[in-house]
This record gives C-alpha cells, structure tokens and sequence, in this order.
C-alpha cells in the first residue's frame, strides 16, 4: 500500500516508510527542524530531481551517494521511486542527522540497502553511480569546486542551488540558472533547468564532468 504524496508525478511512498517519518520527527530533539525537510518546497524540489534522474538512468542496482543529505528524505523518495536501487549513502557535515536519516530510512537500513555518515563532502572518497548535491547554496564557491573534483569523472551528477539569499546560512546562492551553470564544472550538460517556488528559485543541473 502506498501513500501519494505528489498528485502531479504520481510518486507513491510506501506507508511503512511514511510511519517511520513519523517516528524520526516524533524523536527528533529538534522536531521543528526535523520537520522542515518535509515542507513542500522540500519535497517537490526533491520529487524534480528524482523524475529529471529517472530519464537518464535506467542502470540496474545503482548505487547513490547523496552529499549534504540532511534527515535522509531524499534518499527515502528516491527508494519509492522507479529507480533500482542496490545502496544509498547519504552524506552530511552534521552529526545530528545521522540518527534521523537512519530513522527515516529505516527499512532500508535493516535491509542493508542504506546508510548515514557523518563526514565533510570535500573530503569524501568514494565510487557511485550516481551523485547528488542539492546543498550548494550552503557551501562555499571553494568548496563547491573542491567536491566536484572528487566526484567519479563516470558518475551522473545532479546537484541543485538557488536564489534565496535571505537565509544566513545560504552562502552561494546564484541569481540566474546560466549563472549556476558558469559556476559548475559539468562539461556535459543533460539537464539544466529551473523550478519556481513561492518564496524562490531553484536551479537543477544533471550531467557529467566529461
């Protein structure tokens, strides 16, 4: 049985998967802030990328590292979506999203198929099929540069900014999607695109550094 939680993509999350959202919110020690990777802005930032993801990988058993992973709501739609998925590794500087997002992603956990780490992205060393970055606009120029060197040159990359400079903790945001563009070092381009929401724009690109 699923829940829809998209009418528009008709993307359907497992209920057992959505009961374990619940318990991560409800033990979180910050519920508020847990509760934010579930506005709506959030998830239909997310749902976009995953359906743009399906249309260029049809790959068996990806494997999908995700950087600046957060509670691990991405990586849950991503499980309840058409992809086929042999492991996800969600990625966040953040200590204490690492209980949530093993939370949110419990199933997945018990079955071996997931898995949180704490770690800085720049840093990070690693093979996957596919890589992820919806947090640019929370990393410097620098590092934002730094991360796309260490990505497998074979990897599709999906990576997401926007223009919300009002946020403090927004630091490289861009004003333009050609500006995102200018600023990323994606030699092949599939998908650059741009999605309004109420308060404002995000900017996706998908493609690979070669």
């Amino acid at each position: 049985m699923g829940f829809l939680i998209n009418a528009e993509s008709n993307l359907k999350v497992d209920i057992q998967d959505v009961l374990f959202w619940m318990d991560a919110i409800r033990n979180s020690n910050d519920q508020y802030r847990t509760l934010e990777s579930f506005w709506k802005g959030q998830v239909n930032s997310k749902i976009w990328l995953i359906e743009n993801i399906e249309a260029y990988c049809r790959r068996d058993k990806l494997r999908i590292v995700i950087h600046g992973g957060w509670n691990g709501v991405l990586a849950s739609l991503l499980f309840n979506s058409r992809l086929d998925i042999s492991h996800i590794t969600s990625v966040d500087i953040d200590p204490n999203c690492e209980e949530t997002a093993h939370t949110v992603n419990k199933r997945q956990e018990m079955q071996g198929r997931f898995t949180a780490v704490t770690a800085d992205m720049c840093e990070y060393e690693y093979d996957a099929d596919i890589v992820i970055n919806t947090s640019v606009e929370h990393i410097t120029s620098a590092q934002y540069r730094q991360w796309l060197k260490n990505v497998p040159d074979d990897a599709l990359i999906a990576t997401q900014s926007n223009n919300y400079f009002e946020l403090d903790e927004h630091i490289n945001c861009h004003k333009t999607l050609e500006e995102f563009i200018g600023a990323s070092q994606i030699k092949k381009i599939y998908t650059g695109d741009s999605l309004k929401l109420p308060k404002y724009t995000r900017f996706m690109l998908i493609g690979k550094k070669k």
